[in-house]
């Protein structure tokens, strides 16, 4: 019997197409806007990326983001889990998308929180829609409260913050275009 071989983490492709190009950490992150310490614990498998942060670290190594994720990791999508972190989950409400422009989650933050990890900043175009709860967005220095019931169009490649100003748990439709 054959030994399937061993799958690499999205960190490990990441290094590996990093080292590659002969290109440090630190140009990566000055590429991507993420801090050094973020890109080492990616790497090493401590922190688990979100999609934009996958988009907008594949344009910097120019990959499709779609090699970093691995077969396990697609199939995963494709049954729309629900994904978790310290202060917020997202469902795929397009999981079959992974090669497409075009994603939709719907995002749950829970009270009183704020997305814990980097800005987020990555090529492209974003829409929020605040099902319930309320939430501060953050998009460079300008600030956005929204409400349920209302939303914001912007322009992804400037870093931006998720916060739920709420008592209760925040949802929203967030849909992501990259070219």
């Amino acid at each position: 019997m054959a030994k399937k071989p061993k799958t690499l983490s999205v960190g490990d492709k990441i290094r590996q197409m990093r080292e590659n190009l002969k290109m440090p950490q630190e140009q990566l992150a000055e590429k991507t806007g993420y801090q050094v310490d973020y890109l080492k614990a990616l790497e090493e498998g401590s922190v688990s990326p979100a999609v934009g942060n996958l988009i907008q670290i594949s344009r910097a190594l120019a990959l499709d983001s779609a090699s970093l994720l691995s077969e396990d990791r697609k199939v995963e999508r494709r049954k729309s889990h629900l994904k978790r972190t310290k202060a917020y989950s997202y469902k795929s409400l397009t999981p079959d998308n992974e090669d497409k422009h075009l994603w939709a989650y719907l995002v749950t933050l829970d009270p009183k929180k704020e997305h814990e990890m980097v800005a987020y900043k990555h090529e492209g175009e974003e829409f929020m829609f605040v099902l319930e709860g309320r939430v501060e967005v953050k998009v460079g220095e300008t600030v956005h409260e929204l409400k349920k019931g209302t939303n914001l169009h912007f322009d992804s490649g400037v870093a931006h913050h998720l916060r739920n100003l709420s008592s209760k748990t925040s949802k929203l439709l967030v849909v992501v275009f990259t070219p």
